[in-house]
């Protein structure tokens, strides 16, 4: 996701990194690299202008530039005002004690009725099954699309293809899940190629005689300001309560989801992060911006994971992580049971520091880069993948070619494993925000670097840290988690 404005941002930051004093003039310099990231990003201009005043203005300041480490301080800058552009954003749907009607609307080709079933599938994990109706009366085939989605998932649709009048549909449809006892209904609105007068009339019309509670906009991420221009348009008429901002999968630059907001006053509440219906995630604004930062997002992670390992699994999990138990073979469970497309390279865009690994996976499918990993971890010893660190290189050689790689990806394999496990050995038994808390205090301690992992330029400096201050570095670090292991202990 924004691949190409996460490398150009933390290609902005490095410039600042490499200074060997940071002055007024070289972080303006730094500064304009992060303000063409975002115009290459296809940001709208007045957006990036104001962005960029505002974190110019703090970022200039003395003290910025007289602190010990000034380009972390711009990173947390940076992040804040992300935080702020795009947010605060409530991603609940808040369901009512009776019918709760949420109606779709938007162009034709957005997702509208991919996202219909999406949203179906949310409330389902929350034991809320919706009822869809089909009111895009316009094309049959959206009228069927919706009714295969609502077999795949088990759950109603309400359609008729005779109806002529759409907003006679909904009131019938609305009616109807009072009667059955169904909590909330998701209309599937008519779209076009383009806005036009008679979309939005009938859009009107049903606004006004069903009275949804919520209205949401679904935007297809990929075409960048015409998004914006178009929730604008929808916005004037229907008043929005939220943007559903579809394939953020693909290669969407992330001009509109930064601008949108800004923009419109409309907050984007869900996200659609692939084709399968499950590939739909409420917006968390902190999170977005620690991913376009390339620092992961632990918050999403964390529900991923709940959504691939059982509870059961999930426990024994925890246990290991606790305890320092974490081997190569739990991570091989988890590579085989995250077999579904996509979900290797999501699952790794949102760890911290895990950025080689996704290259490595960048030309492949997910599968056959899962198989590979697999196959490195199966070439091991069981000692070698109960503890990497009896690897040294004739082993490594041994492993490379028992799995057909080269030696290079073993090293990646260990050296990323070295990284994530004493992370998420320190994350263990928090609730979501003792661990994001957690990362962003190591952060600041300068224990982890803005991606997760150790540090390697001296803290206000820019020079390259020798080898006996990394290890004395990592001592203080598996010092500090030993103390909140000690600390979590306690408090359990």
């Amino acid at each position: 996701m924004f691949e190409s404005l996460q490398e150009n941002l933390q290609a902005a930051i490095k410039s600042l990194r490499g200074k060997g004093k940071l002055t007024e003039s070289n972080m303006r310099e730094g500064l304009k690299l992060v303000e063409q990231s975002l115009l290459d990003a296809d940001v709208s201009y007045t957006v990036v202008q104001d962005f960029m005043a505002r974190v110019a203005d703090r970022a200039t300041g003395q003290r910025v530039l007289l602190s010990l480490d000034p380009t972390q301080q711009v990173v947390g800058i940076v992040y804040e005002e992300l935080v702020q552009l795009l947010g605060p954003v409530d991603p609940s749907l808040h369901l009512r004690g009776e019918v709760t009607v949420i109606m779709l609307c938007g162009l034709q080709g957005s997702g509208k009725t991919t996202t219909c079933g999406k949203l179906a599938t949310l409330l389902l994990e929350n034991k809320t099954p919706p009822l869809l109706v089909a009111a895009d009366l316009q094309r049959p085939a959206a009228i069927d699309q919706l009714q295969v989605i609502g077999q795949q998932l088990g759950v109603a649709v309400f359609s008729d293809k005779a109806a002529k009048d759409p907003v006679k549909l909904c009131l019938t449809a609305v009616a109807q899940a009072r009667q059955d006892g169904t909590r909330v209904v998701i209309l599937d609105t008519a779209g076009r190629l383009a806005i036009d007068q008679e979309l939005m009339d009938q859009l009107a019309r049903i606004d006004q005689r069903v009275q949804p509670d919520q209205v949401y906009l679904v935007v297809d991420g990929m075409t960048g300001q015409d998004a914006v221009n178009s929730a604008k348009a929808f916005n004037e008429a229907l008043e929005l309560d939220g943007v559903i901002m579809t394939k953020l999968d693909g290669d969407a630059r992330g001009g509109a989801l930064l601008s949108v907001k800004h923009v419109t006053g409309v907050p984007v509440k869900f996200v659609g992060t692939g084709e399968h219906l499950d590939a739909l995630e409420p917006f968390h604004p902190d999170g977005m911006a620690s991913r376009i930062l390339g620092m992961g997002d632990m918050r999403q992670l964390f529900l991923e994971a709940r959504r691939v390992v059982d509870e059961k699994n999930q426990k024994e999990l925890e246990r290991k992580m606790l305890e320092g138990q974490l081997t190569l073979d739990d991570f091989k469970d988890q590579l085989e049971k995250m077999s579904k497309p996509g979900l290797m390279q999501k699952m790794l865009g949102l760890m911290p520091g895990m950025g080689e690994a996704m290259k490595a996976l960048e030309n492949e499918d997910a599968e056959g880069g899962m198989r590979r990993m697999i196959g490195i971890i199966n070439s091991m010893t069981r000692a070698e993948r109960r503890n990497p660190k009896v690897i040294d290189q004739s082993r490594r050689q041994r492993i490379a070619a028992g799995a057909g790689v080269q030696a290079h990806e073993v090293n990646q394999l260990v050296r990323q494993f070295d990284t994530m496990a004493p992370l998420m050995q320190s994350l263990a038994g928090k609730g979501i925000g003792g661990r994001l808390q957690a990362i962003r205090e190591m952060q600041q301690s300068g224990l982890l670097d803005p991606g997760g992992r150790m540090p390697r330029i001296k803290k206000g400096t820019g020079k390259r840290l020798t080898s006996q201050e990394r290890a004395h570095l990592k001592k203080m670090r598996e010092k500090e988690l030993r103390k909140r292991r000690r600390a979590d202990r306690e408090q359990s």
